[in-house]
This record gives C-alpha cells, structure tokens and sequence, in this order.
C-alpha cells in the first residue's frame, strides 16, 4: 500500500466526510463535478498552488481566491473550503478533492483506467480501450487519457493495481534484454 502522509491521511478524512454528507444531500455527483473541477485546476495551475501552499498568506486570501475562481460550486463545496480554512487545511484541497473522487468511484462502482499513448486517444480507440477494460475485469470504467511521447507508440493500460504495458519502448527494452542476455 505504501506510506501515507499525514496530509493525505487528513484528505481522506475530509473527503469521506464530504462523501457521506453528499450522498445524504443527494449531491454527491453534483459536488464530483466540483471536485474534478478542483483537482484539475490545481494540478495544472503552478500559480494557484503557489496561492495554497503560500505560509505568508493569509488563509482568509486563500479561501476567497478559491471561492472567487470557483464561483459556481455546490453549497456543500463551499463549505468544505469554509472547513478547511477554520482548521488551517486550504493547502491539501487538491488532495481532498481527489480523493474523494476516488472514494466517489469506488462507491458508485465506476472504476477508473488509464491509458498512457504517445498521442491522444480518439473515440475509436478510446471505445476499444473500455471494451478491453471490460473484458478484462467485467466492469465498466472511465478513460483518462496520459500522453508521454517516451513510449514512442502502442499503449500501456493500468486499471488499480493491474498494468498492461504494450507500448513500443517497452517492446524495445524486452529486445534489447534479450540480445544482452545471449
């Protein structure tokens, strides 16, 4: 499993709590939406977790940039950041709000495979890629599509804990193990 962290320890906790008062609201899909928003947002800007992780800013500064760029969340949203501001935790919102995504899929059933190419999927690979996924585990699954051009063609397919690695650099590597070994 790994070491958790105690920041990620403190995510779980707040994401299993948001969770269960979301199911309770009948907003838990409603407040998935703002959490994929958030965990996306965060990841991709350097400038807002700079805001986050900032220990010179206030916390208040924090939770009213958050609340000003997600305008339109769920009230139980807002109050997560409320939450989080009171105890000092604006920092691990990134974190929260992914792992309640994790725990928003693992309740609903939906399992989540990502798929690695050297380019993006279109739909017709991205149809073949869930077809194979529920083939694989007879369950059926989100796509998230990860480009890395080091493969250089081929995919490799990773479902929790299972990877499936048919890309062409790995072919290549096998090759090249072989040719050493003889």
């Amino acid at each position: 499993m790994g070491i958790i962290m105690a920041g990620e320890r403190a995510a779980i906790r707040y994401a299993k709590a948001l969770l269960s008062l979301s199911e309770e609201k009948n907003a838990s899909e409603d407040i998935n939406k703002d959490m994929a928003l958030m965990a996306e947002t965060i990841s991709k800007s350097k400038d807002l977790r700079f805001v986050l992780e900032s220990p010179v800013l206030q916390s208040s500064k924090k939770q009213g940039a958050i609340l000003a760029i997600f305008k339109d969340a769920n009230a139980l949203t807002v109050n997560l950041v409320d939450i989080l501001n009171t105890n000092k935790r604006i920092p691990i919102l990134g974190e929260v709000a992914s792992q309640y995504m994790r725990l928003y899929d693992e309740l609903k059933g939906i399992q989540v495979a990502t798929v690695t190419t050297a380019v993006a999927l279109d739909d017709v690979m991205r149809a073949k890629v869930l077809a194979k996924v529920k083939e694989l585990t007879g369950k059926q699954a989100e796509v998230t599509n990860k480009i890395d051009e080091s493969i250089l063609g081929g995919f490799i397919l990773r479902v929790g804990d299972t990877q499936y690695d048919a890309s062409v650099a790995n072919k290549l590597n096998k090759l090249k193990r072989e040719f050493t070994l003889n």
